[in-house]
Parts: C-alpha cells; sequence; structure tokens
C-alpha cells in the first residue's frame, strides 16, 4: 500500500455496490467514524446533513453487511495470499445486547427490571443480535483480517430448545441448530482464501461437532478444537477417554500464568497425545464415517493456588509426531483468544451497543462498518508488537505522517520517510496517554484508539489551514 494512499483504499477495493455512489458513502463513514471511534454517529459526522447521510445509507435497502465487508474480506485473501506459511482462521460467536426504552424494533427482545440503589425500579426492554465471524490471524497473532461474518437473531431458530426435548440433540440434522453456523463460516472462509491446506480453523468448546471435522476432511482443510465430548473410540466398545488414560506423559511443558490477583507463577503442564480412531453419534453413524483424529491432553501438575488447574482437551487433524509437535498446538490454540481481543474492540472501543439505531437491518449494517474499523485498530496495535521495523507508509498516509511529525515532541526523531511502524505508533500512542516509559510495555488497543482519534482530529484542522505545505512534506 504505497504512502499516498489512504488504508481505505485497500480496504474498499473489493466492494460490490450496485450504486457507486454507495461505495463513496461508505469511504466517507469509515473515514468519520475512523476519526471518532467510540463516538456516536451525529458526534463523528459533525453536521446533519452528514449525520442524515449517513442514517440513509444504513437503512438503504440496497446495502447489507455482505457489501459493506466484501472489500475488506478481499483485502484480507490478499493478505493472506502475501503472507508465507500457515494461517490460523479463529471462530467465535459474540451477542451484542441493546437496552431500548418503549417498544423495541431490533432484535429478540427482553423485558429486564433493575433497581439503582434505593431508588425506584428502571424498567428497559433489552435487544440482542449475535455475530458468528472468522479472524485470520498469523502464527505470531497478527491479524490479517476478517474472512466470513454471519449476523442473526436467536427468534430465527425459535422452537429448537423445545424440539431437543423431544428429539436427540446428536440426532438432529445440523442444518436444523443454531450451530450450523461453524460448519458454513469454515465453508465460506475456506472458500474466500482458496488454499485450505494453509487454514487451520481454531474453535472452542462450542465448536466441538462431528460435522465440523467431517466438513474440514470434505474441504480438504484443517481444524484445531477444544474438545468437551468423550465420543466412542476404536472398535467402538469403548471412548477417547479411556485411549487417553492409557497414554504416559510424553512431555512437560511450563507455562507463566496469573491468577485473578495478578500474582505471577510458573504452571507445570503435562502433555500427551494420541492418534485415535473416533466414532460419530450413533444416531448418525449412517451418515458419516469415523476419522482418524489426534487427541491432545494438557494438564497442570498439583493444585495452582487462586486459580483453577490448567486442563485443555484438544482434537485435530493436523499431525503431531512428536512433544514439540503437541506443545505448537496448544500454543496455537492459545492464539484463539485474539479473536475475543477483537470483539473487545469492536465492543469497548466502537461502543457497539451504545448505538441508538432502531431496526435489525441498520444495526448489523452498522456493526459490519466497526468490524473493519475494529481490526484496523487491532492490527496496528499487533503490528508494533510483530514488525515494528516494517516501513510507517504501510500504516499512514503522508499527510497523516507529516502531521505526526509536526507535533511529535521527542528528540531526535525519525524523519517521516525513514520513520519505522514502532516510531509512528508510539507518537500515536503519546496522543492517546501513552508515557513510553523504559518500564511501560508496548501499547495497547485502547491507548490507539484514543490516540488515532485525536490523530485524524488534528490532520482535519491542519488540511484546513494548509493543505499544500503538509503535501509539500
Amino acid at each position: 500500500m504505497a504512502g499516498s494512499q489512504s488504508w481505505l483504499d485497500a480496504e474498499l477495493t473489493g466492494s460490490t455496490f450496485a450504486d457507486e455512489r454507495l461505495g463513496k458513502r461508505l469511504r466517507v463513514l469509515l473515514e468519520r467514524m475512523g476519526g471518532a471511534v467510540g463516538k456516536s454517529l451525529p458526534m463523528a459526522c459533525q453536521d446533519w446533513a452528514a449525520t442524515k447521510a449517513a442514517y440513509r445509507f444504513l437503512s438503504n435497502d440496497r446495502v447489507s453487511e455482505a457489501e459493506i465487508l466484501a472489500g475488506h474480506f478481499q483485502a484480507t485473501r490478499d493478505r493472506f495470499v502475501a503472507h508465507d506459511g500457515p494461517v490460523l482462521v479463529l471462530q467465535d460467536t459474540t451477542e451484542f445486547s441493546f437496552k431500548r426504552e418503549g417498544p423495541a424494533a431490533a432484535g429478540f427482545t427482553a423485558r429486564a427490571d433493575s433497581r439503582k440503589a434505593g431508588g425506584k425500579p428502571q424498567v428497559h426492554t433489552g435487544c440482542g443480535l449475535l455475530m458468528h465471524a472468522s479472524l485470520v490471524v498469523t502464527l505470531e497473532g497478527l491479524p490479517l483480517g476478517l474472512a466470513a461474518a454471519k449476523f442473526w437473531t436467536r427468534d430465527k431458530f425459535e422452537g429448537t430448545a423445545a424440539l431437543e426435548k423431544k428429539v436427540s440433540p446428536t440426532r438432529m440434522p445440523i442444518e436444523e441448530k443454531e450451530s450450523g453456523r461453524w460448519l458454513d463460516s469454515m465453508r465460506r472462509s475456506t472458500a474466500l482464501l482458496g488454499r485450505a491446506t494453509r487454514c487451520v480453523h481454531v474453535g472452542d468448546r462450542e465448536s466441538d461437532i462431528y460435522e465440523l471435522f467431517c466438513t474440514a476432511f470434505e474441504l480438504g482443510t484443517r481444524f484445531l478444537v477444544r474438545t468437551c465430548v468423550d465420543r466412542r473410540a476404536g472398535a467402538g466398545d469403548h471412548t477417547v477417554a479411556d485411549e487417553m488414560a492409557e497414554e504416559r506423559v510424553q512431555g512437560v511443558h511450563y507455562v507463566d500464568v496469573r491468577n485473578a490477583n495478578g500474582d505471577a507463577s510458573v504452571a507445570a503442564v503435562e502433555v500427551k497425545y494420541r492418534r485415535v480412531l473416533v466414532h460419530p453419534p450413533i444416531g448418525k453413524s449412517k451418515h458419516y464415517p469415523p476419522h482418524l483424529l489426534t487427541v491432545i491432553h494438557a494438564t497442570e501438575r498439583g493444585t495452582p493456588v487462586g486459580r483453577p488447574p490448567i486442563v485443555w482437551k484438544l482434537i485435530t487433524n493436523v499431525p503431531v509426531d512428536s512433544p514439540e509437535d503437541a506443545i505448537e498446538k496448544l500454543h496455537w490454540y492459545a492464539l484463539r483468544w485474539r479473536i475475543e481481543t477483537f470483539h473487545k474492540i469492536l465492543k469497548s472501543g466502537c461502543r457497539t451497543e451504545d448505538a441508538k439505531l432502531r431496526t435489525a437491518e441498520r444495526l448489523v449494517n452498522l456493526v459490519a462498518v466497526f468490524c473493519i474499523l475494529s481490526w484496523r485498530i487491532f492490527w496496528l496495535t499487533m503490528l508494533n508488537r510483530e514488525a515494528p521495523k516494517a516501513p510507517a507508509t504501510i500504516v499512514l498516509t503522508k499527510i497523516e505522517l507529516a502531521v505526526l511529525d509536526a507535533i511529535a515532541k521527542r528528540k531526535g526523531r525519525t524523519p517521516p520517510s525513514r520513520a519505522t511502524v514502532a516510531d509512528i505508533l508510539v507518537a500515536i500512542a503519546r496522543l492517546g496517554g501513552y508515557l513510553a516509559r523504559n518500564s511501560d510495555g508496548p501499547p495497547g488497543n485502547k491507548i490507539l484508539w484514543r490516540g488515532l482519534s485525536k490523530l485524524a482530529d488534528i490532520t482535519y484542522g491542519a488540511t484546513l489551514r494548509s493543505p499544500r505545505a503538509l503535501v509539500g512534506n
């Protein structure tokens, strides 16, 4: 990405709007919201005309989350192709809850009563949307972008719980259950990236679905899942737990951990693994074949103080031939937390749940916009840690670099033409309150989104006063 371009160029090149004007409006909206992360639409847009245009865009029948995210998905694929080696595709679901006074029109609803201390009861209507996303990250933890995102409300699956009381969940077709989103996301992200063997789809215990294993084999891709189901194994007369109980400990891995009080300690984790023939649920044995998979168990020695012991049970179709391979897969699964961080930025940084839009369609479109902004903040944070010596021009435009250089207070600063990612991100973090003391760690997401908002304000004011002088730099 050239320094004279905005980061928006890469994220919007693959947009698929039928009307070119909608693409231009999305660009303006992203630019304004990117410079006012966490602020409301009126605050970001600054005037009624721009605010009204944003509301019209979000409520336009020809605009959907698919069109809003199409360009970002394409940019994710481009970054994936440019990266060598395997990547992790992290899947997870998050829920957005919106408080509404009076009749609600967004998502599923539920009346909620709460009381202030010594005050009157406060009654509001809670509205909710859910999003299931696939975030592509490198093995070093650098987020390349979203590869799939699905939005829905729980009323779509209304009656499923009642049906499960009459029919065993293991006998219900996956298409009739909400958990089918895991398979759909795997298919869509694999199709987008196009190189199935380089992808490892990672999920928590909610993704421990036998149909997901079969889908991975069907697509020729790989998976790593934290398992919670003790399935039949071998000849079918015993379970996976029985086989793993027979396996000896094959290695010990030492992990730095902290308890709820922040006290640090080192946990000794015993690691064992085994290749196991895993069978489908009995009710689906006619539809799905058994698969030869690797099961990895990691169990902490002793009883830790102030926290529960580490007990991880993973299942994968990735080859594991040594204790080092098994420990590597534990590191891969530990990176699953990256998507939790992405969700935190989406909710705490962009303040998604503070949105006042009234319909589910408008809220979904707004969340899709926030997804792009949240990825960029997360990408900047991790880029500073994984590639600090990369040229600064991949992050900011020439005008933004010139403004940042003009307001930087540190002595002996590097000229914009030779600045690195570390140089400029520390300068941005300072705008957000980062002190850059020797004992301070690298700046985090919260500091960066504050700094980016302030930089956007300063850049806007500087370009109004003397745009030619900045371009000349």
